[in-house]
């Protein structure tokens, strides 16, 4: 795999390892109970992480399709357009500017922590082998229109490294609830 999308992948597994860790430190009766009205529970941000997944699985999947019909070149190095860059730069924790997000990704009903941290696996492994079929691929030639807001798009690669980014920002809130 190229190194970039080696790093890509390597924050992948190191939010899901974030979660893991979380799940043995947030016990089960916690999980849903806001430290203050205003901030989401550990659950809520979870439950967060795998709507955001859901809607962009399709899109990735997508968008690797079309890549695969561009001519292929190794690329040497991946770019990020400066859309995706300013939101993988304004994403990551420490959080610094709080966005509210849209109807579609606020949680409205929440599972039992195992079937969220279950299907957090689940789209993890998703998102990771979508990943490694991108590998190879012209990602920075082939863009994705945000589900958050229909005028952004970015490239593939930036997409890819915006999402565990968004994964680490919510798991950095989830560890704050109780912290």
């Amino acid at each position: 795999m190229h190194q970039q999308l080696q790093l890509v992948a390597d924050e992948y597994r190191s939010a899901q390892a974030r979660l893991h860790a979380l799940v043995q430190a947030v016990p089960e009766e916690r999980w849903g109970k806001r430290s203050d009205p205003g901030r989401w529970s550990v659950a809520e941000c979870v439950a967060h992480l795998n709507l955001t997944s859901m809607a962009y699985l399709p899109l990735l999947q997508h968008a690797v399709s079309r890549a695969r019909m561009l001519e292929p070149r190794p690329p040497g190095r991946y770019r990020r357009d400066p859309i995706g860059w300013l939101l993988w730069a304004t994403m990551g924790p420490p959080v610094r500017v709080r966005l509210k997000t849209i109807a579609r990704f606020l949680p409205s009903s929440l599972a039992a922590p195992a079937l969220l941290v279950q299907e957090f696996d689940r789209l993890q492994a998703a998102q990771l082998d979508c990943l490694a079929q991108a590998d190879g691929l012209p990602l920075s030639q082939v863009r994705v229109t945000s589900p958050f807001n229909a005028r952004v798009r970015y490239s593939l690669y930036s997409c890819f490294t915006i999402l565990p980014r968004h994964q680490h920002r919510h798991l950095w809130q989830a560890e704050r609830v109780w912290a």
